[in-house]
């Protein structure tokens, strides 16, 4: 099953999609999919529900798709994490995750509009496996514990102004302009996920593809990023962690870099959690 969100900005209702593509209402269980849900066995009483027939199937043809999950109690996000991406931007490869910081307001839906900043000369791409915190991680004993702690897996554009992000002061300015987090379709549960470090994921701007990566290819885990964060952060239900990106973002590309202009068109997909598809238009 996926969990979906659909409906206008502000006004999304929850939905589970089954394996054969019908679409139920989740009204009747939960007002949303948010981090009290996601704190109470909500997953759970989805699939249970869908297992016995309990839930309506609604036509929501022509609604648009959310978010997944409502706006979360926090955004947090590694920062080269990828060994191909580290290399292509002539970084070193962190001995600890790079940490930094997105405004929760900037996560829309996977169709909605990149919005480049006024006065933006740099606005890149990057495709990145979502995490959706399910129950609270605090000072984790061991590594092996983290993945217990995650509700489910999406599809994430960390959407970036690199000069913005690089320019005097801290990352998050170039990272938190508005709807700069692309996220969904759907949430896919952790169990239908069984190896989150062997997910292939890919990005084509214009038609060309841009990035084609797998998760093997992170510097740090999954698990390690939940077990690493939880000693210097309480992350709780409903919160998400983007992991990072492979190569072949504009920054990584010889000069001139092919940074997003009016009109382009940003489509990604991480394999079994969907695919998204973006206008770039001008704030």
């Amino acid at each position: 099953m996926q969990l979906v969100r659909l409906g206008e900005p502000g006004s999304e209702r929850p939905y589970v999609r089954a394996d054969d593509g019908t679409t139920y209402g989740l009204s009747g269980l939960t007002a949303d999919v948010d981090g009290g849900f996601l704190a109470t066995g909500g997953l759970a009483r989805v699939a249970a529900a869908l297992a016995a027939g309990e839930l309506p199937a609604e036509d929501v043809t022509g609604l648009r798709v959310g978010s997944p999950i409502a706006q979360p109690g926090k955004v947090v996000c590694i920062g080269m994490n990828y060994r191909r991406h580290a290399e292509e931007t002539g970084a070193t490869p962190p001995t600890e995750p790079v940490v930094f910081m997105k405004a929760p307001d900037v996560v829309v839906g996977p169709g909605d509009d990149v919005l480049i900043p006024r006065k933006s000369v740099s606005t890149d791409w990057e495709v990145e496996l979502g995490v959706v915190i399910g129950t609270t991680a605090r000072y984790l004993d061991s590594v092996e514990e983290a993945l217990d702690h995650v509700a489910g897996y999406v599809v994430s554009n960390d959407v970036s102004e690199r000069a913005f992000q690089f320019s005097a002061g801290q990352w998050d300015k170039g990272k938190s302009c508005e709807n700069f987090n692309p996220l969904g379709p759907a949430l896919v549960p952790a169990a239908q996920v069984p190896d989150p470090q062997d997910l292939g994921l890919r990005l084509w701007v214009n038609g060309e593809k841009k990035q084609d990566s797998s998760t093997k290819d992170m510097i740090f885990s999954v698990a390690e990023i939940i077990h690493h964060l939880s000693q210097v952060m309480v992350l709780r239900p409903g919160d998400l962690i983007n992991t990072g990106t492979p190569e072949g973002v504009a920054l990584g590309q010889p000069d001139p870099k092919p940074y997003l202009r009016d009109g382009d068109v940003i489509e990604l997909e991480i394999d079994g959690l969907g695919r998204q598809r973006q206008t770039a238009r001008q704030a």
